[in-house]
């Protein structure tokens, strides 16, 4: 997979970082209840089975991108009740990592967290990691106007809200996908593969600049961040 010369952080002005899955470790079961509680709310929302529900809340992700907005295309859903009851979460199973918050507090430049989740819940989650005195804003799905990733629509809305310069930004994700837009906006883009064996399609690998299975210790090798 190519891969080009790791960024000198002197020269980013903004992070953008997602945060499932690429703030913490990708095993965490986070994911799992998440799932659950997705197909919990399809099952009640629509009066179906939760095998059902589930054959239904994959076809909606696949389809429309997110559960949410299949349910809300399709059933018009108000999306409040959902964003409540799918991201209450447990998060004890969220493993401290001393590097993350070293790396954060060494990164020169803005850092922003763009999520497909709510600011609430990423508020939660940072503080849980004991992170959020590093960032300086959140753009969520309801700043999106529940457009998720990887439309490029909401990339725009997120540079403008923020005033970020996309050459001299870089995006991190733990899903490729959500980095062709980003990249096709000029952003260095930062795939956590977190381990996974996963294999990029042909038109994902030339949107992915750098790949790590440990982003606190990628960042921490960065050159140059003083």
């Amino acid at each position: 997979m190519p891969e080009t010369t790791a960024p000198n952080p002197r020269d980013v002005a903004v992070w953008i970082f997602d945060l499932d899955n690429t703030l913490y470790p990708v095993g965490c079961d986070l994911g799992t209840q998440l799932g659950r509680r997705m197909r919990e709310f399809v099952a009640q929302y629509l009066d179906l089975p939760q095998d059902q529900a589930h054959v239904v809340q994959k076809r909606y992700f696949h389809e429309h991108g997110t559960t949410l907005r299949g349910m809300m295309l399709e059933h018009d859903l108000e999306p409040t009740d959902y964003l409540d009851y799918v991201h209450d979460l447990d998060l004890s199973g969220i493993p401290m990592d001393d590097r993350l918050g070293q790396a954060l507090a060494t990164l020169p430049g803005r850092k922003v967290i763009y999520t497909n989740a709510t600011t609430k819940h990423a508020q939660r989650v940072v503080r849980h990691l004991g992170i959020e005195h590093h960032f300086d804003g959140f753009f969520d799905i309801i700043d999106a106007g529940f457009v998720p990733k990887p439309n490029v629509q909401p990339y725009d809305v997120v540079l403008a809200r923020h005033d970020i310069d996309p050459t001299r930004a870089v995006m991190v994700e733990d899903i490729a996908q959500n980095l062709m837009p980003a990249a096709g906006l000029g952003m260095a883009t930062v795939w956590v593969r977190g381990g996974r064996d996963l294999t990029l399609a042909a038109d994902q690998i030339q949107h992915v600049h750098h790949v790590t299975d440990d982003l606190p210790g990628w960042l921490l090798d960065l050159p140059s961040q003083s």
